[in-house]
């Protein structure tokens, strides 16, 4: 008798603790962002969010060149014989 009480209490014990959570409202901005990427502005869509991702696009189109060039490099380092 003792353990279904302690089942029932440790059950409601759970419900209340998930049901009175303090909940936020989150306001859905998707509908903001769906006008802002499918906006016919001439725009690519990996550019339409923002300075931001310009600034990322471009660290990586730079990273990429940067270590293209760098492997290029490494690359005819070893395959050329050193010259003594």
């Amino acid at each position: 008798m003792a353990g279904v009480r302690a089942l029932r209490a440790f059950q409601q014990l759970s419900q209340r603790t998930f049901s009175t959570a303090a909940r936020r409202r989150v306001e859905n901005k998707v509908p903001e962002k769906q006008k802002i990427f499918q906006a016919d502005n001439g725009l690519p869509v990996h550019l339409k969010g923002g300075v931001m991702d310009a600034v990322l696009y471009r660290l990586t189109m730079g990273l990429t060149v940067v270590g293209t060039v760098y492997v290029m490099y490494e690359l005819f380092d070893i395959a050329l014989p050193k010259k003594k």
